[in-house]
């Protein structure tokens, strides 16, 4: 064993043995879709007088803070996103009704001194009137009224004139709900003031206590949001000027036990400084997550025992070794999800899932170069091959696994919600899946292959001899580039189809697109949806469009529907249904949806532009064009197979787009990685014959690769039901055309390109280490494009 190995074998058992620590001491933080809660994300709006930037979100924050930490809700997440936006995480609430109306209330509370009875109409808001929006247009929330009063009506509907605000609910230090058995007033609400806000209130009680007892001046009126809840009498023990000394006050009215505690709630959370909408509501049952991670868990083993079979059956014992560094791979990428705090969500779940497939990657390269090594020149150590194989899949592996942190960058920085746990796993993914493979797997095969019994019997190791697949297309040898057009020709015919599919059938977007609510429930009897769209027909939803989900559960999308409006809704459906539970529930607003549509165009433009850039500086421009053009390709084909399959295109779908862009560059990078070192060796040879060679040479990498995918896939497919199914279609879809196009439409791309191309071929590549002046001449004597395979 050498230095090196020794090295490498140290640090692969103390980063497992760490990883293994931490998987078993630490819990992975779920998200609100996989543990089930609640998700609200809120939008602060300008008003006149204050605008809502960064510092006014973050004083609106903390006053929702003290609001849902008084809801008794356990270990709520408030976060601020961008300048002007709260997301609020509610773990275990379901019915997010009260949530969201004590959430968005602006919580305008004033103590006025009445002047009399008024004699115009009150100033009341209208009754339906949205909570969450601003009060009025002119008033600041953080304001202590309007200078000229105002004329509300009292609790018994009469019409008062009332005085500026005095008072306002900033001065309120506590608010307590208490209820009075002995003296019968019911429920109530107490008031503890601060110092100089107590002073406010005794000077503001001494003036009312100045009018005789039964005048309507010696009252004062407690105004929450321009709605006067309390207008009591100042008790005659209290002289003129004196004022109550206390400063303390009771609100009393016909209050249950509910709006008693909801009230304190809002007082007590005190006055937003802005207000706030909703612009998009979340909720997700705990049985959808929990069958989501048990379906995600059993994708996972049985792809991964499938995976490991197949590379186990194709490369033998290094085969098995790598198998190994797979499990290996799982445990560290797991730990560092644990050990950064990352939030597994369910797209993140799925990319975890997706890794694993991915992962072999790197160690096809190598077994594929040690093959090439092993075949030019039989009789060299089977140490040496492996060594060789490894420096030169280098260069293959940084740029694929580059491409694919790309994506992975671009759904964090660019997705939303869930989406950018995909991106954070799958960038852990990556990272994780170059240790197991360049660091553990690299170990354990140069263990093995210092053995003299792998050495003796080299049927045994796996790289010894050619594989199969390599034999028979040696053996073959088809002319594959003669006429590169005809394949573009298929290419453009494929697309043609794909764009028909999404001229004729069209895209249907997603709620997360387009604005509205989706929401999906589990009915205790069995309800077809003929009959559900009935009853929600006679209910007053004429437009809620009604499908199946999952297993016999029903989904209902609706434009614009409040939470009373989804509670109506399915008590409408109880009645056919029996007990209705709601599974999932998505409500995203028509400018947020907007917003999402716009950055998902984005998210494509910056992924194309950014792949260009960097192929460009690692390749020539031609070939950058030519895999940029096959990964527009694939992106055209995924998006018209769901619109001829009539899926539904979401952030999710999103996610899974971003993921074939960079599975469809990493194939075009491994092939035209070959063309360049294949091409600069033997510059005079023409490049349809080095393409070809360069194909018919990693075709093995790319379908071995590709299968390992393939198999976790067809596990998320099969088992992951609704939530990951379609993302398991897209990427299976994505994977099968991007294996196609980085063959048959990136090459004869740019073979076209440079047939007009000045630039000259790539310079011949340099070669490490001494060897003999025979050996190098005898080097130079050989067919650069002859890999040593004989029949």
């Amino acid at each position: 064993m050498t230095r090196a190995t020794a090295v490498r074998a140290v640090l692969a058992v103390a980063v497992l043995l760490v990883s293994v620590y931490i998987s078993l001491t630490m819990s992975p933080r779920l998200g609100l879709d996989l543990q089930g809660g609640t998700r609200i994300v809120l939008q602060a709006r300008d008003t006149a007088t204050v605008e809502a930037d960064r510092e006014t979100t973050d004083r609106t924050l903390e006053v929702l803070r003290q609001r849902i930490d008084s809801l008794g809700v356990s270990e709520p997440t408030l976060t601020r996103s961008g300048e002007d936006r709260i997301i609020v995480e509610l773990p275990d609430v379901q019915d997010p009704r009260q949530a969201a109306e004590v959430i968005g209330r602006t919580a305008q509370l004033t103590f006025h001194a009445v002047e009399g009875p008024a004699v115009e109409e009150p100033d009341e808001k209208p009754s339906g009137s949205d909570p969450t929006a601003d009060p009025s247009p002119t008033a600041d929330p953080g304001s202590t009224g309007d200078s000229d009063g105002l004329t509300l009506s009292d609790e018994q509907g009469r019409a008062l004139a009332l005085g500026p605000a005095r008072l306002s609910g900033a001065g309120v230090e506590d608010a307590t709900a208490g209820f009075d058995a002995q003296g019968g007033a019911g429920w109530s609400v107490s008031l503890e003031f601060r110092k100089d806000a107590g002073q406010d209130w005794k000077r503001l009680t001494g003036e009312a206590a100045c009018h005789p007892a039964g005048d309507d001046r010696r009252r004062v009126a407690i105004v929450l949001d321009e709605k006067v809840i309390s207008s009591p009498q100042v008790d005659p023990s209290v002289g003129c000027k004196a004022g109550l000394p206390s400063g303390a006050t009771q609100i009393t009215g016909s209050f249950s036990a509910d709006e008693a505690r909801d009230l304190a709630l809002l007082i007590k959370g005190g006055a937003l400084p802005v207000p706030v909408e909703i612009v998009e509501q979340r909720t997700v049952g705990p049985t959808l997550g929990a069958a989501a991670i048990d379906a995600s868990a059993r994708a996972a083993l049985i792809g991964a025992a499938a995976t490991a079979l197949f590379i186990t059956i194709v490369y033998r014992l290094f085969g098995a070794l790598a198998a190994v560094a797979l499990g290996a791979y799982g445990v560290i990428s797991y730990a560092a999800l644990v050990a950064l705090g990352v939030t597994l969500t369910l797209p993140g779940l799925a990319g975890f899932v997706l890794a694993i497939g991915m992962a072999v990657d790197a160690n096809v390269l190598v077994f594929e170069r040690a093959r090439e090594e092993c075949a030019e020149r039989p009789k060299r150590s089977l140490r040496s091959a492996l060594t060789t194989g490894f420096t030169k899949a280098w260069s293959a592996v940084a740029d694929s696994n580059a491409t694919t942190l790309i994506a992975a960058g671009l759904l964090f920085f660019l997705g939303s919600g869930p989406v950018k746990g995909f991106g954070v796993t799958l960038a852990i993914g990556v990272i994780a899946s170059m240790f197991s493979a360049l660091v553990i797997a690299r170990a354990l095969t140069e263990i093995a292959a210092s053995t003299r019994f792998v050495s003796d019997y080299r049927s045994v190791n796996g790289i010894a001899r050619p594989g199969a697949v390599r034999m028979w297309l040696v053996r073959k040898d088809p002319r594959l580039f003669r006429k590169p057009v005809r394949w573009l020709v298929v290419s453009v015919a494929l697309v043609a189809v794909a764009v028909a599919g999404i001229v004729v059938r069209g895209v249907d977007l997603g709620v997360e697109f387009t604005g509205g609510r989706l929401v999906e429930y589990s009915t205790s009897r069995p309800v077809d949806v003929e009959t559900a769209r009935d009853t929600l027909a006679a209910a007053g939803f004429g437009d809620a469009e009604v499908t199946t989900a999952g297993d016999g559960d029903l989904s209902v999308r609706t434009g614009k529907l409040d939470n009373d409006g989804e509670h109506a809704l399915r008590t409408a459906l109880a009645e056919k249904g029996g007990e209705t539970t709601k599974v999932r529930d998505e409500l995203i607003g028509p400018s947020l949806g907007d917003e999402l549509r716009r950055n998902a165009l984005i998210a494509l433009g910056v992924a194309v532009a950014v792949q260009l850039a960097y192929l460009a500086v690692r390749f020539r421009w031609t070939f950058a064009v030519a895999s940029v053009g096959a990964m527009v390709h694939d992106v055209i084909l995924v998006v018209g197979a769901f619109a001829w399959l009539g899926r539904p295109v979401d952030g999710i779908f999103l996610a899974a787009l971003l993921t074939v862009i960079g599975y469809s560059v990493n194939d075009s990078v491994v092939v035209f990685d070959r063309v360049r070192e294949l091409w600069g060796a033997n510059r005079r040879t023409p490049l349809d014959a080095i393409a070809r060679r360069a194909v018919l040479q990693t075709v093995p990498r790319t379908v071995n690769t590709g299968m390992g995918a393939l198999f976790i896939l067809a596990a998320l497919a099969v088992l992951g039901g609704d939530s990951l199914a379609d993302f398991a279609l897209a990427l299976l879809i994505g994977i099968c055309v991007g294996t196609w196009s980085s063959v048959f439409t990136a090459v004869p791309g740019a073979i076209l390109l440079e047939r007009n191309a000045t630039t000259p071929p790539p310079a011949p590549g340099k070669r490490k280490g001494k060897g003999s002046a025979r050996g190098r001449q005898g080097a130079s004597r050989r067919d650069p494009l002859d890999n040593g395979a004989r029949v």
